[in-house]
This record gives structure tokens, sequence and C-alpha cells, in this order.
């Protein structure tokens, strides 16, 4: 099988119906960057070993492939459940991690050691996406749930990164004014 179709070189792309559009539509923009996102946990997991993280590559996988199947499909493949269990699966997780840590001082500036950083891109990238959910969530109230998943999931990077600040002896930086 050959990698390329030529079918996109118009500008378009197909959903997992056949129907196609702009690769600049909104919905793309929103699977690509939750594509985007999961290729960078990647970069996280060569770093860290965190088994959640890959769980959580696995369930964008279905997210990516929900918002690439018309809303009208996805009964035939996925339950709102699912994410609904997998949103609670991260809240456990942020609970747990956030039970060893500190109260927060402040705002926390993103930085500290390669991990945290790119933990910190992973939630940045996580609240893109995000955005971009929230503008089909303007069309389609059937995306909820993958933007609650979203903000969950942003919410744990941060964590995370606070975690690590904990685990490799780093303190947080915090934001000074400057007033």
């Amino acid at each position: 099988m050959k990698i390329y179709t030529r079918t996109g070189d118009n500008g378009t792309t197909s959903l997992s119906d056949g129907s196609r559009i702009s690769k600049c539509d909104n919905l793309l923009h929103a699977y690509g960057t939750i594509d985007e996102l999961n290729s960078f946990i990647g970069v996280v997991i060569s770093q860290i070993s965190e088994d959640f993280l890959t769980k959580v590559q696995n369930e964008l996988f279905v997210v990516g492939g929900m918002l690439a199947t018309p809303v009208g499909d996805w009964e035939k493949y996925w339950k709102a459940e699912q994410l609904s269990a997998f949103t609670a699966e991260i809240e456990r997780e942020i609970d747990r991690i956030s039970a060893e840590l500190e109260p927060m001082r402040g705002f926390i500036l993103p930085q500290g050691s390669r991990t945290i950083a790119d933990i910190h891109v992973c939630r940045t990238v996580c609240r893109r996406a995000e955005r971009y959910v929230v503008a089909l969530l303007q069309e389609n109230e059937a995306y909820l749930n993958v933007q609650v998943l979203l903000n969950r999931l942003s919410d744990y990077f941060f964590i995370l990164a606070r975690f690590f600040h904990k685990k490799e002896k780093i303190s947080e930086t915090l934001y000074q004014s400057t007033k």
C-alpha cells in the first residue's frame, strides 16, 4: 500500500464516511491538534516511564477517531460513556498525584527541566485542542464530552509537571509581577 494517495492535493481530506472537508476546517484543526498532542506525549514518554501516558495516547486515538467521524455515526463505534469513564480516570490520577504535592503558592512558570517543559507543552497543546473543540461545540453539543475530557487532561498535565518538579527535586519558579 502506498502512503500517498494524492486525494488531499486539492486542500481537502476525507472523514471516516468518505465525505471530504477542507484541511482548514475547525474539525480538522481539532483532531489534528489532538494528533500533535499525542506526538508530544510520545516525546515525554521517551524521557520518563509513566504508564498512564500510554493509556492517554490510546484514548486520544479514540477521540481523534470520533472527531473524524460524523457525529451521527458515533454510536456505531463509540459510546458517550467511554469518554466520561476516561475523564473520571483522569480525575482519579490527578487526585492521586495531587495528594503527594504541596499546595500551590502562586502561578508557576513552565520551566525546570526538559521533561517538565515538555509536559507543559503537552498541557498547552491540549488547551489548543480544547479551544478548537469549543468552536465545534458551538455547532453541536455532542462535542461536550470531548471538551470536558480535554479540559481535565490539561489539568492532568499541569499536575504531572508539578509532580516532576518534586521528583526531580527542582524548585517551582513562581511568576513575579513587575508592578
